[in-house]
């Protein structure tokens, strides 16, 4: 094993080398979320809307499969740093199989549950149908997202972050050359219209999963995924799933939010669901970009933990808060400076692109205090302390949100719940201070 550099190497050097891959691999999967809703939004404004309407299903796929994930990664960092390297492998082969199973659980459950979901959200039989005739396709690959983000997260435990990187850019690159392929029928290819949007998005999960593979066979993973001979599997999962559970939690609130969000804001208007879920492909790419630091330091803050440097811990966290602010700072200079050309991405009606830029100025307003939330969350994850970024998390998706944005739409409509976006975020991160460092009192 030679994860030792973890410990060693200076800091910043350290988590830029740790972060800058995965925030490449994030600002391209942000760039694949806006392309895909921008083609998406060019077959009709009611094909957009309908993808709106899924997101939140797919988000919820995405936060059960890498939030367990994220539980794979702490304990394996937690168990190399501890220099139990048969008890890291272990934890690699338990986590893989039980993500396995998660994937196959949730391409059930989705398909079952699109159809009643969708329908409490709209009333048009055009947007039901493109809605049921997308998600119909995409959730059929669960299991390969759920085999990707297990092998992403054991990579990464062992500081291979290049290797995820490279994984998640084919996926990537792939969906994005596909999009406008199989959507209109360029060439050789089909015009299936929003199915071919749903191909395209499964097909890049795939060659994700097949770039892991390929790396897995070549040797350069230090542990073995294995089915048979794994020990302290009671221990293991239970540890996994300290972290995982409250980290799914966290990334579920999203679809929850949205959801919530969509039933407060088809009150007014279905042009107003489309705007929300325009303003969240956009912030994919601030807040995965932000992401892909906290990907970085998460083994940095496991491993030094597990080897009690405690100082290494709180200078990680905060060199990682001042990169995050970084990120967080350009992109709401970038929302202030062309919001109209930003939502003109995903519709051509002048009205929706009036009250789409009005909606960015407003939530751009919390962007940078956020920063603060995000840094804290993600390294208490690294940590361990699965619930104490779980109650971050609340703060930021229910506790403090949905009552503001219920109670602000009351006296200012749609633009109340905008309102309580970056009020929210700056109440949060008060709160996530104080979390944080009682959680971390060991450092001191």
């Amino acid at each position: 094993m030679d994860q030792v550099f973890m410990k060693q190497r200076p800091i910043l050097p350290l988590v830029v080398s740790m972060a800058l891959p995965m925030t490449l691999s994030m600002l391209v999967s942000s760039l694949y979320n806006i392309v895909d809703s921008y083609f998406v939004a060019r077959i009709s404004e009611d094909a957009m809307t309908a993808l709106s309407l899924v997101y939140p299903v797919q988000n919820l796929v995405t936060s059960i499969t890498v939030g367990f994930a994220i539980g794979i990664n702490a304990v394996i960092a937690f168990l190399l740093g501890a220099g139990k390297q048969e008890q890291a492998s272990c934890a690699a082969s338990l986590g893989m199989w039980l993500n396995l199973l998660h994937g196959v659980l949730l391409t059930a459950g989705c398909l079952l549950a699109m159809p009643g979901f969708l329908s409490l959200f709209t009333d048009s039989e055009a947007i039901l149908s493109l809605g049921l005739r997308y998600s119909g396709i995409v959730f059929w690959f669960c299991v390969p997202i759920a085999a990707g983000m297990a092998f992403e997260k054991t990579f990464q435990a062992v500081g291979k972050m290049a290797v995820s990187m490279i994984c998640m850019l084919i996926g990537c690159a792939a969906n994005i050359i596909l999009d406008p392929l199989l959507i209109f029928g360029i060439g050789p290819f089909p015009a299936l219209g929003i199915e071919g949007a749903a191909i395209a998005t499964g097909l890049g999960q795939c060659l994700t999963l097949a770039a892991y593979l390929v790396f897995y066979a070549a040797g350069v993973l230090p542990l073995r995924i294995r089915l048979r001979g794994l020990t302290s599997v009671g221990f293991l999962a239970r540890r996994m799933y300290l972290v995982g559970v409250p980290a799914t939690l966290s990334l579920a609130l999203a679809s929850l939010l949205i959801t919530a969000l969509n039933g407060i804001l088809s009150a007014f208007s279905q042009t107003y669901v489309l705007i929300l879920g325009a303003y969240y492909k956009l912030q994919s790419f601030l807040y995965l970009t932000a992401n892909g630091v906290v990907q970085g330091i998460r083994p940095l803050m496991g491993y030094n933990y597990g080897a009690g440097e405690y100082g290494r811990v709180r200078r990680i966290f905060r060199t990682s808060l001042l990169l995050i602010a970084a990120v967080m700072l350009l992109g709401t200079l970038l929302c202030l400076a062309a919001p109209a050309a930003l939502i003109a991405l995903f519709t051509d009606n002048a009205e929706t692109i009036r009250l789409g830029a009005g909606a960015l100025r407003i939530i751009s307003l919390g962007f940078v205090v956020s920063s603060l939330s995000v840094t804290a969350s993600g390294a208490l994850e690294g940590l361990g302390k699965g619930v104490e970024s779980l109650c971050i998390s609340l703060c930021r998706y229910t506790v403090l949100i949905l009552p503001l944005a219920w109670v602000f739409s009351r006296f200012w409509g749609a633009d109340g719940v905008w309102h309580a976006f970056w009020v929210t975020e700056v109440l949060t991160a008060v709160l996530s201070w104080f979390i944080y460092r009682r959680a971390t009192a060991f450092s001191r």
